[in-house]
């Protein structure tokens, strides 16, 4: 057994090593995070670069609300655009420590037939995980509409290669058509990207197509829509949860109206 003398060399060569590991770990994970922000702000931006070739898409100011923290070390940007006649795209990207990135981006429509739009996806150092809903918020299932449906279909079965993920139950499946829960490496980024761009291509195809709601028809969507983002604050949701047990339920609502879903707009 070392003696007392060599107990105390070997103390600061011990911290040297577990000091020199740390950092070596620092480094690693700070590479890994500059990897997910790039690939995240790829996708987003990707998905505002091709809404504004094809539609007039125009900042909306969202206050305050443009820089979030949650539980202290969830940091979020928020972004809230008008796509002039479909209605309110609402874009979160969140950092957390390098340790996880996250995006959101969703279309609310006001003025056409279309179902709202919902991605989410997740970087957790080299797992990635993309969440893409679209909600039946319309009063009808037209020709049309369920035309939509089908190439929308088509767009994500293209991806059926990457990984499947489990979705939990929730009180609004009732509402939800079109949906696909992937996860991936790194080496499927550009994969999970199209997936959402593929599909949003074939929303805006069919977008320019569709007729502009009347008066009468724009209040009945958003009855159907405003009772799903109300249901969110009252029923939760997983993403809803985090809000309201960080800012409260009536910050959370005003939130959701004012800009995340622009139901108030």
């Amino acid at each position: 057994m070392p003696n007392k003398k060599e107990k105390k060399k070997m103390g600061p060569i011990i911290l040297g090593i577990l000091a020199a590991i740390i950092i070596i770990l620092v480094i690693v994970v700070s590479n890994i995070g500059n990897t997910n922000v790039k690939a995240m702000n790829d996708t987003v931006d990707t998905v505002v670069a091709n809404l504004k070739e094809n539609f007039t898409v125009t900042p909306v100011d969202v206050g305050d609300y443009k820089k979030m923290k949650i539980y202290g070390i969830m940091n979020f940007d928020v972004e809230q655009y008008d796509i002039e006649g479909i209605g309110n795209l609402s874009i979160m990207r969140m950092n957390a420590l390098g340790l996880m990135q996250m995006s959101t981006v969703v279309i609310t429509p006001q003025d056409k037939n279309l179902p709202l739009l919902s991605a989410d996806y997740m970087y957790i150092l080299k797992n990635r995980k993309a969440y893409l809903e679209f909600y039946d918020v319309v009063a009808e299932k037209d020709e049309a509409y369920n035309t939509l449906l089908t190439a929308l279909t088509e767009a994500k079965n293209k991806y059926n290669h990457l990984e499947d993920i489990q979705s939990s139950e929730a009180w609004y499946a009732d509402l939800l058509t079109v949906t696909t829960y992937k996860a991936g490496q790194p080496e499927n980024d550009n994969d999970i990207k199209n997936l959402l761009i593929d599909s949003l291509d074939v929303y805006m195809k069919h977008a320019k197509e569709l007729p502009l709601l009347t008066a009468e028809e724009k209040a009945e969507k958003l009855d159907i829509t405003v009772k799903y983002t109300d249901g969110l604050i009252e029923k939760g949701g997983i993403s809803t949860d985090v809000f309201k047990k960080e800012l409260g339920p009536e910050e959370t609502k005003n939130f959701f109206d004012n800009i995340f879903f622009g139901t108030a707009k």
